[in-house]
């Protein structure tokens, strides 16, 4: 049977259903990526679809696409799928098995070919999803291609997948070794101080890429690095907890295991491990705008030492102001951009920044193809505290001198009613700006401490998504709770 046989077997298909297969795929494809639940809006189907979709978007006909997958159960499956999918329009797939996210963008950089990774990140076991990248660890979001793989993954489904004249083949490649090279050339750890590092994988893929890396499973010579690991095996049922760090309970199995140990310094992984989050030794999370202008500063020491002069760096509006304030120290320029990864990774290209940092604990690297990448990250962060003997509490505090909210969630009923709300309660008092979302800028009389904030909507839920940050902790508060109060209508 071919694949159009098994994906429309009687080629009839109603305007109504039609319709009805339109709207599940709208909903299924994201801003950035594809994400579902697992035999009921992501079936190995609508992924053949997806996947032929994406052969002809990106022009991979008798050329080359590679698959990677994490450790849920139905990635593998899925995979398949998609392989079959894109050997029928003529791709051949390289299949790279296990792997991280950013594995899977090196793969794509070195290998110079389009690929697709098999994850649902941080979300639980139920779900699955795909994240594409064009050749060179490139991006595709709604506005770059996603809505096109989209479109045409409905017209799959619908009249089925036709196979081209020289259907592709398939090979499986294991680059996971490469990986771990590569990245240890972009941040020598050799000659640090000797560190006890906590690394929580959360069952998911660093259990795979953290001993490669900063191990020696991959032949790799020893680190002196003493590595505690918590959850390392692979298991995307997630037993112990959600491999999402940004939740404070998720990372408190970290925090206890750090000062149990006496650690230097705690990691902890998301499920796809593009992500860090990291703890000091006093088990003390460190935010991701400290660890943003931690790498900042060091990428911008190193290109300059290179002779570099025009050096930018990329940080999206909802950082701490603390991560322009040291670009500017180090003598570089900062690029303020709205949230989004695949956004973020245009922009590096198009700026040729050398680093790029988010809010959410995505880093960006101009030497991994503009590519995040969570564990180049943490190797930063060890070099920083592996180069001195100061703890990491004491560099972190540096890097932390305003007061931070973190992003808080509000379930709102009608989401333009409250934006409007707060529109008239701060038009008078302050700068609004719209770039993404509202952000607002307090006026302040001079010597007065500053503060401003941003609320966006939420791509997929009735969510709206605040963020403040002020210069103490009592007007961030203040801030905080009027904002909040406005938001949900009290």
């Amino acid at each position: 049977m071919t694949v159009a046989d098994e994906t429309a077997a009687d080629n009839v298909v109603t305007v109504a259903e039609r319709t009805e297969i339109d709207g599940r795929l709208r909903a299924l494809v994201k801003a950035y990526d594809v994400r579902g639940i697992v035999g009921q809006t992501l079936t190995d189907e609508v992924v053949a679809a997806l996947a032929a979709g994406f052969v002809d978007e990106v022009g991979a006909g008798g050329g080359r696409v590679i698959v990677g997958h994490d450790m849920r159960d139905s990635s593998p499956g899925f995979a398949a799928a998609f392989a079959r999918g894109a050997t029928a329009r003529g791709a051949d797939v390289v299949s790279i098995g296990l792997c991280s996210t950013d594995e899977s963008y090196f793969a794509s950089g070195s290998m110079a070919s389009p690929a697709a990774m098999f994850t649902a990140s941080h979300n639980p076991a139920a779900y699955n999803g795909i994240k594409f990248s064009r050749a060179g660890a490139q991006g595709i979001s709604l506005d770059t291609g996603l809505a096109a793989i989209r479109d045409r993954a409905v017209t799959y489904l619908v009249d089925g997948i036709p196979s081209v004249a020289k259907p592709g083949g398939l090979t499986a490649v294991d680059v996971l070794a490469e990986y771990a090279a590569y990245l240890r050339s972009l941040v020598d750890l050799s000659s640090i101080r000797p560190l006890t590092v906590v690394v929580d994988a959360g069952n998911g893929m660093g259990g795979l890429t953290v001993p490669a890396v900063l191990g020696e499973a991959s032949g790799l010579p020893a680190l002196p690095l003493q590595i505690v690991p918590l959850y390392f095996e692979l298991d995307g049922s997630f037993p112990n907890h959600e491999a999402n760090p940004l939740e404070a309970a998720n990372i408190v199995d970290l925090q206890r295991a750090v000062l149990a140990h006496r650690a230097d310094l705690g990691l902890a992984f998301d499920g796809d491990a593009d992500r860090c989050f990291v703890v000091d030794e006093q088990g003390q999370a460190v935010t991701p705008s400290a660890v943003a202008a931690i790498v900042a500063r060091r990428e911008i020491s190193r290109v300059r030492a290179l002779g570099e002069q025009q050096v930018r760096v990329i940080h999206n509006l909802i950082t701490s102001l603390v991560v322009p304030e040291t670009i500017r120290d180090a003598g570089a320029e900062p690029v303020r951009t709205r949230v989004g990864h695949s956004l973020i990774k245009d922009q590096m290209r198009a700026t040729g920044a050398v680093f790029g940092g988010e809010h959410s604990a995505h880093y960006y690297f101009r030497d991994f193809w503009g590519a995040d990448n969570g564990m180049l990250a943490a190797m930063h962060v060890l070099a920083e505290r592996g180069g001195q003997d100061a703890p990491l509490s004491h560099l972190a505090a540096r890097y932390t001198p305003y007061a931070l909210s973190g992003e808080i969630n509000s379930t709102v009923a009608d989401v333009s009613a409250a934006r409007a709300r707060i529109i008239a309660a701060f038009a008078e008092r302050a700068e609004l700006e719209e770039l993404d979302g509202l952000t607002v800028t307090g006026r302040t009389a001079p010597g007065a401490p500053f503060w401003w904030f941003n609320v966006r909507s939420s791509n997929t839920e009735p969510l709206l998504r605040l963020n403040v940050e002020a210069a103490t902790a009592e007007v961030m508060v203040d801030i905080r709770d009027e904002v909040l109060d406005l938001i949900r209508g009290v």
